[in-house]
């Protein structure tokens, strides 16, 4: 017992000395107003965010978070079988199902999204930072987590404020919203960020599997590569805004990186302390951020109950007391303090509509982006711009069309003009209309609609490869097969839409009902096709040609969209016969 004290006041002198080296490095370098804490990250006087972003443009309205770092020895990976105490120490360890959840995750990013690098370890140091890994893997066999997972109100009084977007659905407060589940959602964002993760064909934040695909999501949008450090640092701070939130989320994933390992679900420790003050102690049983089993909102600074709470230790006669290790000093009286102000009126709450700041008539070839931007400007009743509001952008429709990176949803924050231009939309597969759906994110406003408009993908020449005259005898197949190429503006055109038919004349495009002929899947004579496209490199080899019994000379006409046309001559006549080696001169016998 000796010997492990020792060791563990050991590891605290080297602890205490790193930390305070990093003070000194980080005060030396800051700005005036800018400190660094007992364990050497950046703070601001009031830990605010770092820019004059709102709240609600982060996944997490900016709510508390678990502030404590990883431990200075880097984990050593251990085996997964065995009992916990066999594994090492369980703050290195990471509940199987969240492990799999965020690995799955990874996965997924790699298929849907493979320039932006998603490493796995970067879903643990969020999960870890925001929920204690689901509370210590307290979830059940389909990765629910057992109890809801609920922060404080974000209601001004402590946190930011943002007023209720979902009337209570995921949060169970219809003032004001709460950030939810294990990866700590606030409902706007997740109203567009939800992703079903465990295939059970629905999207709950409640869900670690769902959650941390929707966090993969998040981060990986805006076309950020999370391999560079500074697309890595700028998807950190969107999901919470804070400078101290960053350094502790990179702290954990480097830890992470170091070596981690799988331990059973519900035994994994909490964190100790939050970004808010409050503390929740280890045990698996803590609430990690507010409210467990219900979804109430939670009093700000106050801390749900563990099941288990351990027995405090007594402090060490002649030294001070530590606040929360044990019986609190007795505080001097003080005047009492004065009544809350109840906030004033958000930039939301003035919205009175919404105009379209933009272009009209939008419209885009199959597979390109739109040239045209999506605008929305927020006004007042009076027609003032209003500044710092979110618009949800929303594609609706039967469409294939997306923003940047494949979302159909993209949330943007209006500037000082009251305008929020939506992301670079790219037109998919499926031609017609569609439409852009703009609203106010937490404030009730009709939706102000973008028209859309796909158009075809078109070829301006058609070149033939194969000959432009084949030849086939009667009943027989034309020995080779018709191919051409599409291009648009002498680039090759792929995807393009041909259609073939077997014309009666250069001068009559009626389709022919004699001659050659292709064959549908019945084996029966078809002259017109149509549902051809052209490959990646442009080009289209058309099915095997067939000829009847009818001689002649005829024209297979190729058409596509954009007014490309190629006719092709197909001559069906009996072959010439073989000459007769007897009749050759050349053979006879001499006299």
């Amino acid at each position: 017992m000796a010997a492990h004290f020792d060791r563990r006041l050991r590891k605290a002198a080297v602890t205490t000395t790193v930390a305070a080296v990093a003070v000194a490095a980080l005060s030396a370098s800051q700005a005036p107003n800018v400190t660094a804490d007992g364990n050497g990250r950046q703070t601001t006087a009031d830990n605010a965010p770092t820019s004059d972003a709102s709240s609600q443009e982060s996944a997490t309205g900016n709510s508390p978070y678990y502030t404590d770092l990883p431990p200075l020895d880097s984990p050593s990976p251990a085996p997964t079988i065995g009992t916990p105490s066999s594994r090492g120490p369980s703050e290195a360890g990471i509940p199987a199902t969240v492990l799999d959840a965020y690995k799955k995750a990874e996965a997924e990013l790699l298929r849907s999204k493979p320039g932006c690098k998603l490493p796995w370890q970067l879903l643990a140091a969020i999960g870890k930072v925001e929920s204690g890994q689901a509370r210590g893997g307290r979830v059940d066999a389909d990765g629910t987590t057992i109890g809801k997972i609920i922060g404080p109100q974000l209601d001004g009084n402590g946190f930011a404020l943002i007023k209720d977007t979902d009337n209570g659905v995921y949060d169970g407060n219809s003032s004001y919203d709460n950030a939810v589940g294990p990866m700590q959602f606030i409902p706007s964002t997740w109203a567009w960020a939800a992703r079903d993760g465990n295939g059970d064909g629905k999207a709950d934040p409640n869900n670690v599997y769902d959650a941390a695909l929707a966090a993969g999501h998040y981060l990986c949008r805006n076309n950020w590569d999370l391999s560079d450090q500074g697309d890595l640092a700028s998807a950190i701070l969107s999901y919470n805004n804070s400078q101290d939130y960053l350094s502790t989320v990179l702290s954990w994933l480097e830890h992470y990186r170091k070596g981690t390992h799988e331990i059973p679900d519900g035994t994994g420790s909490l964190p100790g302390s939050r970004s808010d003050g409050t503390g929740y102690g280890s045990g698996s049983g803590s609430s990690a951020g507010g409210s467990v089993g219900s979804t109430g909102p939670r009093t700000p600074g106050t801390a749900s109950p563990d099941p288990k709470p351990s027995p405090e230790k007594p402090s060490q006669p002649g030294k001070p007391t530590t606040p929360g290790t044990g019986s609190p000093s007795p505080k001097p009286p003080t005047d009492p303090e004065p009544p809350a102000e109840t906030p004033g009126p958000t930039p939301t709450d003035t919205v009175d509509h919404l105009e379209n700041a933009g272009a009209t008539g939008l419209t885009a070839m199959a597979g390109d982006i739109f040239t045209q931007k999506i605008s929305t400007r927020a006004e007042t009743e009076d027609g003032k711009a209003v500044g710092k509001v979110r618009i949800r952008f929303t594609v609706v429709g039967d469409t294939d069309a997306a923003f940047t990176g494949g979302e159909k949803v993209a949330a943007i924050t209006t500037d000082a003009s009251g305008v929020a231009v939506a992301p670079d939309l790219k037109a998919g597969e499926k031609t017609g209309g569609f439409t852009v759906r703009a609203t106010v994110i937490g404030r009730s406003v009709k939706a102000l609609d973008h028209k859309a408009t796909v158009t075809e993908r078109v070829a301006d020449a058609l070149e033939s490869i194969t000959d432009t005259t084949l030849t086939c005898t009667p009943g027989g197949e034309f020995a080779d097969r018709v191919e051409v190429k599409a291009t648009r503006k002498g680039e090759a055109a792929d995807k393009v839409a041909v259609t073939a038919t077997l014309v009666k004349s250069v001068l009559d495009p009626t389709e022919n009902d004699k001659g050659p002929y292709f064959k549908d899947a019945d084996d029966k004579p078809v002259r017109t096709l149509t549902g051809l496209k052209t490959d990646a490199k442009g080009l289209l080899k058309l099915p095997q040609l067939y000829a009847d019994d009818t001689e002649g000379t005829y024209v297979l006409r190729l058409t596509t969209a954009g007014g490309a046309v190629r006719d092709i001559t197909l001559n069906v006549a009996e072959a010439e016969p073989a000459p007769d080696p007897s009749e050759d001169p050349a053979t006879e016998p001499e006299a």
